[in-house]
Order: structure tokens, then sequence, then C-alpha cells
């Protein structure tokens, strides 16, 4: 019987990261997954998907609503799904075998099949051909996440979908309609209402992205309706079934009670997702549980029972690539006796719409509801002349200051490649730096970053420049 020093069960970004940080620091090192293909849902059927679905469409819209004001003529153009669909898993195929390529050159023994634990030191994995039982010192679960649906409404994956059959479509939907306004639905929402479907958002709340600063999805829900988008605010979706390729839709306005009907080819269940952690054996171990199903942990990411960890969305916190793949190094190196950190509130949330979003720190609202003093200065995209050169003036950057201090709260971000730029925030935070510090940085004319300049100019005695 192989035996490991740990032992990881998941390969997505929590667990193969997880494992390459352990063999770095001189583990012995298993990992079990039970699909063929490395990377879980986010490099199979979530963020590299997604995100290549987002950026082939961003050109198409370009192409088709912008290029001919850059002087750019354009006879004619159309979208083969079939290709573009191909293009997508091309993308996803290559890097799936870099993860691939990394596990072997960490020296990382893959299993293939479903792990089940038996005890805290011992896991079966049933493979399609065998069954292989393997022992370990120490344990670390990195199972993630399913799509959620709601009670009354079965995932049928060929009308009523989940993401993972919406980034598999091989034709446009007619009409798209989204349950949830939250970053999977206004995502992949966008994707076809750029290609050319109807798009409609029924959404619980009485804003688009929830969880992120109210200020974001205000402009979002703007910037969206320009690009043909409707959108169905305080509304409870109670019902959705499927009649000859026809879903039917059914909802109640949660403020006069009046029901709403709506039908389409396609119904998207985007409500959220939900921990994996079925047929696991957590029982047989008495691991604990929440009320959401996510496996209780302590501040070291360690389970009730000793040995045994827990990381990314199985776990509290947000469902987020990255705060998994912080969350595996963590692990590895609190085994390996090493004392990391994270600072949750600076992992960011990013939605890869158009305008891209972003948001670092606390939330305007979070902040008024715990009495905090704090300051605020925005700067809008529409006055940076980068924004202005490729046509991409929607949205501002937001910062939030302590009123005393100048200390940087929170940066919430909305406008052109935001995913990349807001980077910049997230050190300044990590390493407290006051608004005073960034607004007398120098930043490169003419750049998208200077509006988290002037910004923080806005935010340091109503400073700014260019307004």
């Amino acid at each position: 019987m192989e035996k490991y020093d740990i032992v990881i069960v998941g390969s997505g970004p929590g667990g193969y990261v997880c494992a390459i940080r352990a063999a770095q620091l001189g583990f012995k090192v298993g990992l079990i997954e039970r699909y063929n293909t490395l990377g879980g849902t986010c490099l199979n059927v979530g963020c590299i998907p997604s995100k290549a679905w987002l950026e082939a469409s961003e050109h198409y819209y370009k192409l088709k609503h912008q290029f001919e004001d850059f002087g750019i003529g354009v006879k004619e153009a159309n979208v083969d799904m079939v290709k573009m669909n191909q293009r997508v898993q091309d993308v996803v195929g290559e890097i799936i075998n870099g993860v691939a390529y990394l596990m072997k050159k960490n020296k990382i023994t893959v299993y293939e099949g479903h792990g089940t634990i038996k005890d805290k030191n011992t896991i079966e994995i049933k493979g399609e051909d065998k069954t292989q039982i393997i022992e370990t010192d120490k344990m670390v679960i990195a199972t993630g996440s399913k799509p959620a649906s709601l009670p009354n409404i079965e995932i049928d994956k060929k009308r009523i979908i989940s993401s993972t059959e919406a980034l598999a479509l091989t034709e446009i939907p007619k009409h798209l309609m989204v349950v949830g306004g939250g970053v999977i639905g206004v995502e992949i929402g966008s994707v076809f209402a750029r290609l050319g479907s109807k798009v409609s958002i029924v959404e619980y709340l009485d804003g688009l992205i929830a969880t992120m600063d109210k200020s974001l999805g205000d402009q979002l829900y703007k910037s969206l309706k320009k690009q043909e988008m409707e959108f169905y605010l305080e509304h409870k979706v109670t019902n959705a079934s499927t009649k000859n390729g026809t879903v039917s839709l059914e909802a109640l306005n949660r403020k006069d009670e009046k029901e709403m009907q709506l039908e389409g080819d396609y119904c998207l269940m985007a409500i959220g997702r939900k921990p994996y952690t079925v047929n696991l054996g957590l029982e047989n171990l008495g691991v604990e549980t929440n009320e959401k199903g996510q496996i209780k942990i302590d501040d070291n990411m360690e389970t009730n029972i000793k040995g045994i960890y827990a990381i990314g969305d199985v776990v509290r916190g947000a469902m987020l690539a990255h705060k998994a793949s912080e969350e595996g190094v963590f692990v590895a190196e609190r085994i390996a006796g090493q004392k990391p950190h994270i600072n949750y509130p600076f992992i960011p949330n990013i939605v890869y719409t158009q305008p891209e979003v972003a948001g670092v720190g606390l939330t305007e609202e979070e902040l008024k509801e715990a009495g905090r003093a704090i300051k605020t200065g925005s700067f809008p995209f529409k006055a940076n002349a980068r924004a202005k050169i490729s046509m991409d003036t929607d949205g501002f950057i937001k910062v939030i200051a302590d009123k005393e201090t100048d200390e940087i709260l929170g940066v919430h971000m909305i406008g052109p490649r935001i995913a990349d730029s807001y980077t910049e925030a997230v050190v300044a935070m990590e390493f407290r730096a006051a608004a005073e510090d960034i607004a007398r940085m120098s930043h490169g004319h003419p750049t998208f970053s200077e509006t988290f300049k002037e910004a923080c100019l806005a935010a340091t005695e109503d400073r700014a420049l260019h307004i």
C-alpha cells in the first residue's frame, strides 16, 4: 500500500496548487481527481471557458458596433459557433495539459477515480477498471462546488441548464432567460447578448452583483441595459417548465405581488453554487459541516478531525479560484510548520463583463454599517484619455479611505480592463497605503491606471485634477 505525507482530494485551483506547494516543501504528495482531466470546475467548465467565450464575444460585439467609428469598414460579420466553441476547448486543453505537466515536474502522483475517506489516514480510490487504497499522514479536501438550483426547479441539462451546459452550447439561443443576477448570470448573459440572443435576467434582489459595492451593481445595470439586456429585479422565480423545446419561466414581482411569465428556448440557472461533499466518506470520521453544507474549519484550515484540512469552495468564504489557491498554499506551508497568512478582505471579486468589475476591501455599505468614519473619492473613465482612445468610457473607480488616517479601506472599480489593473489597489491595501500615497505616485500617461490615481486624489481633499 502506497503511503504519502499529504494527499489532496480534488485537483481544482485549490487542490493542484496545494499539491505543488507541498511538493516544493519536500513532502511526498498524492492527488486524487475523479474526472479524466485535472483542473476542476474552474479550468474545465468554469473560469477558463467562460472567459474565453467572453473574449470572443467581445471581439464580435466591437466589430459590429465600434469598428466603423475607428474607421474600419467590415461589410459582413457572422458567428461560427462550432469554431468558436472549438477554440474555447483548445484553450481549455492547453491549460489543463499545463497542469498535468506541473504534476510530473513536481513528482506528484495523480490518481484518477472517486476518493472515499475510510479513516483519517486511509483513502479508497475507485477508478473505471480498478480500486486502490492509499495511506497518508495528512489529508486536504479540495473537492470544490456544483451548480445550485431552486428547490422546485430541476436542471435537465437540455433546456433548463447550468453554467456547464451554457458554456458548451453550439447554437446561439433566441431567448436566454437567466435566473440570478450575480457573477455567473451577468457574465454568461453578456456572452450571448453580444452574440445576438435576447437575454432576460431575473433577480430576486434589487440590484446586480449584490455581494459587491452597490455603486458597481448600479453602473453595471446601466451599461448592460445599453447592450440591450433586459432585467427583472426584485422578482422571485416560482417555476420553470419545458414543453416542445420551449421553457416557460414564472416569477412574482416582490413589490406588487404581480405575476410575470417569460418564454424562451433556454433557461440558465445561475443562483450560485453549493459545496461538493457527496460520497466522500466524511461521515466515517465525523467531519463537521454547517447549515450550508460547508466543511467547518479552524483558523489553520483544519477540520475537527486532526490532520484533515479543507480548502476552497467546500469551506466558508467566497467561491473564488484565487481564494482556493491561496488557501492551498496556506495549508501546505502550515503543515510544514511555517506561519502563512491570508488577508481575506483583500482577495478581490472580479466580474468579466464589459465593462469589467472588481472590488477589493470593504464596501461603502459595510463600512457605514460598522460605523466607520470614512471619506470617498471617485473618478469616471469618461474623463480618462486612454478610455476615450479605446471607446471604453463606461464606469469609474471609487476609493474609500479612513477619514482620520487616510488609509485605503476599499477600492471598487468598474471600467475597461479592470481585471488586470485592480492589482495596484491590492498592493496598496496590503501595505496599508494612504490614498495620498497613491495620489503622489507617478502613473504613465495615457493609461487606464491614471483613473486610480485621480480617484485617490478625489479622496484626498477633493483634489482630482482632470475633472
